[in-house]
C-alpha cells in the first residue's frame, strides 16, 4: 500500500517557531504537527483547506463512513447548549464506494495524513469496510468509530460492551493491512472506559481516540418536547473537556504504553495541553472550526507557545506529564512549577 508522504519525526514543524519539536508519533503513524481534525466536523478537509494548508495538520480525521449511502436522522439535528452543542445527525454520509472515488482520492492527491473513521450497524459491516480501504492507497489508520450515540438502536453502540467492542475491533484488524494502525473511538457513556480500553488492545487496537461525544437531551420549552428530531444527541464542545481529560488520565494510568489520541471541547492551545500533560501523544479539535475554521492551526500554535513558556523543548517531553512524581519531572530550575500560572492550565 503506498501511504501519503509522512514528516520523520526529528524534522520541525512547518509551525514551529524553532523553540519545540512539535513533532509525534500517534501507533507508527509520524506526524509534524499532534493537532489533527475531528471525526464529524471537517468532512474530509475540502472546506478547511480554503482556509489553511490542510497537509500541515497531523492529519484529517474524516467524517465516518459506512457500507451504504445513509441520508442521515430528520431535522432539526442540532441545539446549541451552555459551553456546547448537541447533533443527531445520524451518520449521514455518501457511502464508502463514493468516498473512495471522490474523498480519498482528492486526499491522496493533496498529500494529507489520512485517518479513515468508518462505522456500521454490524461486525460483518466493518470487516467489510476494513477490507475495501486495504485496496485503496492513502490510508493512514483507521479510527474505528464503536460509540456513536447518534444512531436510532442503543445496541449499535459497541464500545458500551468489552465484548462487543471487542468483537469489531478484531474484525478490523483481520482485515486491515498489518501497516495501517487502527485506533478504537471509545464512548464515556460507559462505567469504566478503562475495561473498554483494555479490550480494544488486546483485540488489536494500536491505539484510542478518546473520547467521542456524550448523550445528551435538549428540552424545547417553548414547543415543550425534545429539542431535536431524534430526540437524543452527542454532546460536544468546551462543556465536556473535563470529562474527556479525566478519560484520558485514566486510560493512561491503566495503559501506559499505548497510544492515545485525545479530544473533546478543545478551543485553545492551554486545552490542547491538558489533554497531552495527562497522557495522549496527539489532539483531535472538532467543534470549535464550526465558528473558528483556522482553529487547527491557532491550537497548533497556542500550544507550540504554551509548551516552550514551561520549559519543553518537545511535545514528547510533555507527553503525561502531569502523572510524573515532582522529583522525576525535570524542569529546569528558571521554569519551576510554581512560577507556571495554574489559573491558565
Amino acid at each position: 500500500m503506498t501511504r501519503a508522504t509522512v514528516v520523520p519525526a526529528e524534522s520541525p514543524s512547518p509551525w514551529s517557531d524553532g523553540r519545540v519539536n512539535m513533532s509525534t508519533s500517534l501507533a507508527g503513524l509520524e506526524m509534524p504537527s499532534p493537532v489533527l481534525t475531528a471525526s464529524g466536523c471537517a468532512a474530509a478537509g475540502r472546506e478547511l483547506d480554503q482556509f489553511f494548508d490542510i497537509t500541515r495538520l497531523g492529519a484529517v480525521v474524516t467524517k465516518s463512513i459506512t457500507l451504504e449511502p445513509r441520508a442521515g436522522r430528520p431535522t432539526p439535528r442540532m441545539a446549541e447548549t451552555p459551553s456546547g452543542m448537541l447533533n443527531s445527525i445520524g451518520l449521514q454520509g455518501p457511502g464508502i464506494t463514493a468516498f473512495v472515488e471522490r474523498d480519498l482520492a482528492w486526499l491522496t492527491q493533496r498529500g494529507a495524513r489520512t485517518v479513515v473513521s468508518i462505522a456500521g450497524d454490524t461486525v460483518e459491516d466493518y470487516a467489510k469496510l476494513a477490507k475495501t480501504l486495504r485496496m485503496h492507497d492513502g490510508v493512514d489508520a483507521i479510527e474505528v468509530n464503536i460509540s456513536c450515540p447518534n444512531v436510532a438502536e442503543r445496541g449499535q453502540v459497541f464500545a458500551c460492551s468489552p465484548d462487543s467492542a471487542s468483537a469489531v475491533i478484531q474484525a478490523v484488524r483481520r482485515n486491515t493491512d498489518s501497516r495501517v494502525p487502527i485506533l478504537a473511538k471509545l464512548s464515556p457513556d460507559v462505567t469504566d472506559i478503562t475495561s473498554i480500553a483494555v479490550a480494544c488492545v488486546r483485540a488489536g487496537a494500536d491505539g484510542l481516540s478518546v473520547i467521542n461525544t456524550l448523550l445528551g437531551l435538549v428540552i424545547d420549552t417553548e414547543q415543550m418536547r425534545p429539542a431535536l428530531a431524534g430526540v437524543t444527541g452527542g454532546l460536544s464542545g468546551p462543556a465536556i473537556r473535563p470529562v474527556a481529560v479525566r478519560c484520558v488520565w485514566q486510560i493512561r494510568q491503566a495503559l501506559p504504553d499505548i497510544p492515545i489520541l485525545g479530544m473533546g471541547g478543545i478551543r485553545t492551545g492551554l486545552d490542547a495541553l491538558q489533554f497531552i500533560l495527562a497522557g495522549a501523544q496527539a489532539v483531535s479539535v472538532g467543534t470549535t472550526v464550526f465558528n473558528d475554521p483556522s482553529g487547527p492551526i491557532r491550537v497548533h500554535q497556542e500550544l507550540s507557545t504554551a509548551l516552550a513558556e514551561r520549559g519543553f523543548s518537545s511535545l514528547a517531553e510533555a507527553v503525561s506529564y502531569a502523572h510524573r512524581a515532582p522529583q522525576d519531572r525535570g524542569l529546569s530550575e528558571s521554569i519551576a512549577p510554581a512560577e507556571i500560572d495554574e489559573d491558565s492550565l
